[in-house]
């Protein structure tokens, strides 16, 4: 097997965001938290994968503290898995990515699911970046500089 070149020395955001998360499969794993999946086995069920990569990809979550592992809600012997702040922290990128499967990977009219506004049932506005000033921004108007 392959061995996999960790990132988390990297000088770039992306690419330390990237060792953390892992692969695909732990976003959706992630994205299942969101939608209240806390227990290994309910991950398991939706995501239909095996069992070893589930653990792997909770393992290393874990330890990047995206989540925690804590006792069952139920008091069961269970446990479950909570995400922490940071974990939280991956909401809007969530939502960034289904936002933009939306908009180019259904056909008009094709049947997928969509976000909506709890309070009001109501789609969420697509998200935008946005400058300081309140101006809309776009790939060139941003450039990377180095934080010394």
């Amino acid at each position: 097997m392959v061995q996999r070149t960790s990132l988390a020395g990297a000088e770039c955001p992306v690419a330390r965001s990237l060792d953390a998360i892992g692969d695909w499969w732990s976003l959706l794993i992630i994205r299942d938290a969101f939608d209240g999946i806390r227990r290994f086995g309910e991950f398991q069920r939706n995501l239909g994968m095996a069992k070893n990569i589930l653990s792997a990809r909770l393992r290393t979550l874990v330890a990047h503290g995206i989540f925690e592992v804590v006792p069952a809600s139920d008091g069961s012997a269970y446990q479950e898995y909570v995400l922490t702040e940071k974990g939280n922290g991956l909401f809007t990128l969530i939502i960034g990515l289904r936002q933009w499967g939306e908009a180019f990977f259904y056909e008009a009219g094709e049947q997928h699911s969509v976000m909506v506004d709890r309070k009001n049932g109501q789609p969420l506005r697509r998200l935008e970046l946005r400058a300081e000033d309140g101006r809309l921004l776009g790939p060139e108007d941003c450039r990377r500089v180095a934080v010394e």
